[in-house]
């Protein structure tokens, strides 16, 4: 497994799972000012869990990533507009044909300023979508970095029909509506 990188000074950390944890990696990897990105589990009742046993739905844990940010240069709040963005926050426990708990729209939050922030942007959004939010907001819980073939899934499998189909279309998203928020190119 991937050890949980080093958070540099001043920086903050996010946790956030919707769906597919290559889905969001992929995303949250292009925004200026997020250091990295990391997919893993949290939220669930054993420790250590594979992907296999996250997947079967008998651990409790999302699919979720962590987003090492400095947020000098983006917002907690910015994060969450594109999150809200690129998945649908009003769909229990499912994102497109990927169905179960796994898969819950959740924000992890590791401050009460971030837990502040989060009410604040879901009452916002609230006001963006016909149906109920039901995305969780929990404070974070123990994280677990997922094995090394799921980081960096869409960078490394982008013509893989998943990443076609599923990831690229989030990306593409993204890319149209947070224009500003890319990373610039090196």
């Amino acid at each position: 497994m991937t050890a949980i990188p080093a958070i540099p000074a001043g920086a903050e950390l996010a946790t956030l799972g919707g769906g597919c944890f290559w889905c969001l990696e992929a995303v949250f990897d292009e925004i200026e000012g997020v250091l990295s990105v990391e997919s893993g589990y949290a939220g669930g009742d054993i420790r250590n869990p594979s992907y296999r046993e996250v997947c079967n739905g008998d651990t409790g844990h999302a699919e979720v990533i962590r987003i090492v940010f400095d947020p000098k240069r983006v917002s907690y709040a910015d994060l969450l507009a594109v999150f809200f963005a690129i998945h649908d926050p009003t769909t229990l426990n499912r994102q497109g044909n990927d169905l179960g708990t796994q898969y819950r729209s959740v924000i992890f939050y590791h401050s009460d300023e971030q837990r502040l922030i989060a009410e604040r942007v879901m009452r916002e959004q609230a006001a963006e979508w016909r149906d109920p939010i039901v995305t969780q907001l929990q404070p974070v819980p123990e994280y677990f970095p997922a094995e090394d073939e799921h980081q960096e899934y869409f960078r490394l499998h982008g013509t893989q029909p998943y990443c076609r189909m599923v990831v690229a279309p989030k990306v593409d998203k993204f890319r149209k509506l947070f224009a500003v928020m890319r990373k610039k190119a090196a």
